[in-house]
């Protein structure tokens, strides 16, 4: 019990002494500022504690208070990949809900279609994404081994149907991994494009990417 309150102690100590001053040194607009340089940076968990942070040491009603608050949801918005603007102030919600009118919403595409249509056809999953020659690659990869593999079958051709059967099923798998892998990247690249119009319709400060 001792220890436990000794690191209670230690902890709070250490947070007076570092923490505490830098926080309240700086001013909100500092604070708002170097949270949104560490989330340009990647950080964007650290980022957050610091708007919530800054938000702790201001009355509800100031102005930095709520664009910390705007900003810091919206960069929660960015790690989840969500589409809502609820907790922003009326100014900025009606803002947003201007953008999304205007830009619409964006629509992920779905990776199980995408797995789906690449496992049962090769190259159906990249043409289902738009990604044509992928798609041509994949087939010009797949289809010339899968007839080696079921000529060699057919001809009872043990060893040989073994070993063209394995490279099939491996450019086929690959050619699976790549079309799922493209629609992932192709939805987090969409997504942060919407959200970066987002952010600014919301008249926040700074660029956090």
């Amino acid at each position: 019990m001792m220890k436990k309150i000794n690191l209670i102690v230690i902890i709070v100590f250490f947070f007076n002494l570092f923490l505490w001053p830098v926080l309240v040194g700086a001013s909100p607009q500092q604070l708002y500022q170097q949270a949104i340089q560490e989330a340009a940076q990647g950080n964007i968990s650290r980022a957050n504690t610091r708007l919530q942070a800054g938000m702790q040491l201001l009355a509800p009603n100031h102005i930095w208070y709520t664009r910390m608050q705007a900003a810091s949801y919206l960069l929660q918005m960015r790690l989840s990949q969500k589409v809502t603007w609820k907790p922003l102030a009326p100014m900025q919600q009606n803002l947003a809900q201007a953008y999304v009118q205007q830009q619409g919403v964006p629509q992920a595409s779905p990776e199980w279609v995408v797995g789906s249509l690449a496992t049962f056809l090769p190259g159906s999953g990249h043409a289902y994404l738009g990604l044509w020659r992928d798609a041509l690659s994949a087939v010009i990869l797949v289809i010339p081994m899968l007839v080696l593999t079921l000529w060699a079958a057919r001809r009872a051709m043990g060893p040989v149907t073994i070993f063209f059967s394995m490279i099939t099923v491996w450019l086929w798998s690959g050619t699976v991994f790549s079309a799922v892998s493209l629609a992932e990247r192709g939805s987090q690249e969409e997504y942060l494009f919407w959200w970066k119009g987002l952010w600014q319709a919301a008249a926040l400060l700074g660029q956090p990417w």
